[in-house]
């Protein structure tokens, strides 16, 4: 009961402080919940979601190893073929990139596969020229718009910053200090975002940073176990609540803005959410893993 009147009076501080100061309160409208592919086979504990040009996503259905293409334009929605291929029996999370391809990590080989736009699979990303021996072991990943891909290497303790063709570019350091990193983000300036879903706190690492810095203070208070983490293109963050089954939104200065949606199996709710993506539309994807579904919201100001 603490908790709950804690987490009631911190939202509607947040709440006055925003009125206060003229910043708008974000909110997220439900418009359609995706069930299953186009010959009616249903999810199973779809695990991401990615958001690509021409108002296309691909949802990794993660209990049924496979990925499902999607377009969803003018509220419309059309499902594709899924794609399934041996060398990824576990997607958890999925990106796509400049060209159309797309590219899953696989939980269980803990490698990043690359398929073409029609699924086909054209090899694993391979990194060349790292420094040491140890080969990357991946968390999640993501794809900038330069195309380089930022991977989360938990085994090093770094983002590891790679050309499109696998070259590597860079490392950036995790903060002195964190609990579990299990997401990062790449903001319209480049600017690299870490979730600590221990810590509840985000950190962050300006472009050509060697280093991540805190970006919020701890949130554990109001903010239960945060695994994926995305923004928008006016950098606004916004934060998946694995238990809380909530979406908290962060403004880029690290300014608590609020938080959306909540545990529930009604359309509209979520039940142990995993991936999220944003689209050039402002509608906000969301991989309801609990309940064997993805969900698109209206973004709204």
């Amino acid at each position: 009961m603490r908790m709950i009147i804690r987490t009631a009076l911190t939202t509607l501080i947040a709440l006055l402080v925003l009125s206060s100061t003229g910043f708008a309160v974000v909110k997220l409208r439900h418009i359609v919940s995706v069930y299953q592919d186009s010959q009616q086979k249903g999810f199973k504990q779809p695990e991401g979601v990615a958001c690509g040009k021409d108002s296309l996503f691909v949802v990794a259905d993660t209990g049924n190893g496979r990925l499902v293409r999607y377009t969803f334009k003018s509220k419309t929605l059309v499902a594709g073929p899924d794609m399934k291929v041996q060398q990824l029996p576990y997607p958890v999370r999925v990106q796509i990139d400049g060209r159309g391809d797309i590219l899953a990590l696989d939980e269980r080989q803990r490698r990043i596969v690359r398929l073409s736009p029609e699924g086909e699979f054209r090899g694993y990303v391979e990194p060349s020229g790292l420094p040491g021996s140890s080969p990357l072991v991946p968390r999640s990943f993501k794809v900038a718009a330069n195309g380089n891909l930022y991977v989360l290497d938990i085994f090093s303790a770094n983002v590891v910053v790679l050309s499109a063709e696998g070259k590597f570019l860079r490392n950036i350091a995790f903060p002195d200090h964190y609990g579990f990193i299990s997401d990062l983000a790449v903001d319209p300036k480049e600017t690299v975002l870490l979730v600590d879903s221990v810590e509840s706190s985000v950190y962050a690492a300006p472009k050509d940073a060697k280093k991540f810095a805190p970006l919020t203070q701890s949130m554990k208070e109001t903010v239960n176990f945060p695994t994926s983490i995305t923004t928008d293109k006016k950098g606004t963050i916004y934060l998946v609540d694995q238990t809380g089954g909530d979406i908290i939104i962060i403004g880029q200065d690290g300014s608590f803005l609020g938080r959306q949606l909540a545990l529930g199996w009604k359309e509209g709710l979520l039940r142990y959410p995993s991936q999220a993506c944003i689209n050039d539309e402002g509608e906000f994807f969301v991989a309801d893993r609990g309940n064997n579904r993805v969900q698109i919201f209206e973004i709204a100001e």
